[in-house]
């Protein structure tokens, strides 16, 4: 298995977050995670991220175990549900930056910056500064400076919260597009039902600090704990006159 992480334990204030949770990804696909707010989902991408340290457990990314390595060198990278693109830098070389950190050769940087901003549908905006972009606009450039740099591993924390429905829904698409275009390996994190559903190659469900994964999407609707029934039962009892 691509990622691993074996009887994670986590307690704040000495309340239980996280209780002996175990998960999977495969190799290029998304492993969607549904959750309420506050059940410990960030929480979990950040003890894989090895942005906190867990009480119990280990993580292992292709096989190697990664508990104690620092994030910086896990090849791991954490998008957050607001897009943290430097205020200063305008879309270019906000895409550009990972890059140059690694001391690219300047044409290969403004060639892979260039393509990836053409996939993105970005290149009219290039010269933009953040302020002067959309919301979704703004996530599409914190992609494009994610995937720039190749991760192993993309972690996804609600990246599309704080869009309009609209915007969401072409920001979905976007990213599964370019997931598969580019075989990314990502944990996808949301308290959205259908986005769950709709992002994930395979479906987890996290409640009271216990993470529950299933082996099928159909097994995830056929789940009475998972939500699915109250939903459909709620657009079937609408009736319009």
């Amino acid at each position: 298995m691509f990622l691993e992480a074996r009887g994670i334990g986590k307690s704040f204030g000495g309340e239980d977050v996280l209780r002996g949770v175990d998960l999977s990804v495969a190799q290029q696909t998304t492993l969607s995670i549904l959750g309420r707010s506050g059940c410990g989902k960030t929480t979990l991408l950040k003890i894989v991220a090895g942005l906190i340290a867990p009480d119990a457990g280990q993580v292992l990314l292709r096989g190697i175990d990664i508990t104690n390595l620092p994030p910086q060198r896990r090849h791991i990278l954490y998008l957050y549900q607001e897009p943290l693109l430097f205020p200063h830098l305008d879309a270019f070389d906000n895409v550009a930056f990972g890059l140059r950190l690694r001391d690219r050769p300047e044409p290969e940087v403004r060639e892979a910056t260039e393509t990836m901003l053409a996939e993105l549908d970005l290149s009219e905006q290039r010269h933009k500064m953040p302020h002067q972009l959309s919301g979704g606009q703004r996530q599409r450039v914190a992609f494009g400076r994610a995937l720039a740099i190749n991760p192993a591993l993309l972690l996804l924390d609600e990246p599309f919260s704080s869009l309009d429905s609209e915007t969401r829904g072409s920001m979905q698409q976007l990213f599964k597009r370019i997931a598969a275009r580019h075989a990314i390996t990502s944990i996808f994190v949301t308290h959205n039902l259908k986005e769950s559903i709709l992002m994930g190659d395979a479906i987890a469900h996290m409640r009271d600090g216990a993470l529950h994964t299933y082996a099928t999407k159909e097994a995830f609707v056929q789940d009475p704990g998972s939500g699915v029934a109250e939903e459909m039962e709620f657009w079937d009892g609408l009736r319009f006159q």
